[in-house]
């Protein structure tokens, strides 16, 4: 298979890509800003199976809408993506009235910008060979009834926005060959958990939470199309 998987270059994201590289022979796009990571994910996954195909792609995501030449190393070399993760978030953990704009302008283009300019750009390279899944990873702070912590507003908001975002993406793509879906996850044990909430222990490790969103991936477009599933054991503030 054809995959992409943003936020490689840590946490969820990184064993996602190494869970893949593992589970067959695909070809796997791997995007992050870390360029170290990224080389250190190459490696390790060349060791679990070599014939798996790692592309690492240095790439701030922000910079796609202005610059969609940045996805040419993908678009050159595949002509049919099945499964598209946007995994890549930004938290800041700080009190509503406190949040500057440029701080809460970072969380929604990471959160919510990115991921959507990025599934428009890679578009034509969808449901064409067979089915595309697009799923997208939100948050139980942005799923409608959860419970709400201060100093999140911001970010609830803004995977909130990515969660609606996929409900609307099947009625406009009006394609049956490509589904989307989004993850709204509950507290897992990543970088981004401990710098937010310092002194918490999350009841799922990272790899553990990669596990099912490779399995979902893999499966979830044949029982879903436009859904939020929640997919979590408890909210980050128990």
């Amino acid at each position: 298979m054809n995959i992409i998987v943003t936020g490689a270059g840590s946490g969820i994201g990184y064993e996602i890509v190494r869970l893949f590289a593992g589970n067959g022979i695909h070809h796997i796009f791997a995007i992050s800003r870390n360029e170290k990571k990224l080389q250190k994910l190459v490696r390790e996954c060349k060791n679990i199976n070599h014939q798996s195909i790692i592309v690492p792609l240095v790439l701030d995501l922000l910079e796609v809408p202005d610059n969609p030449g940045s996805l040419k190393p993908v678009k050159a070399s595949i002509n049919h993506i099945d499964i598209l993760i946007n995994n890549a978030g930004k938290l800041i953990n700080k009190p509503f009235q406190s949040t500057g704009m440029a701080e809460a302008m970072n969380m929604f283009n990471t959160n919510f910008f990115a991921p959507a300019f990025l599934i428009r750009e890679l578009l034509s390279h969808m449901g064409k060979k067979g089915k595309t899944h697009i799923l997208n990873i939100s948050s139980m702070g942005g799923f409608q009834g959860s419970s709400k912590y201060p100093g999140l507003s911001y970010y609830s908001a803004s995977k909130a926005a990515i969660a609606v975002l996929t409900e609307c993406l099947p009625a406009e793509f009006r394609n049956p060959d490509i589904r989307v879906n989004c993850l709204a996850l509950g507290a897992a044990q990543t970088e981004m958990f401990n710098e937010a909430f310092p002194g918490h222990k999350a009841p799922v490790s990272a790899e553990k939470m990669a596990a099912f969103i490779v399995d979902f991936a893999v499966k979830g477009y044949q029982y879903f199309n436009g859904k939020i599933i929640p997919v979590a054991l408890s909210d980050p503030g128990d």
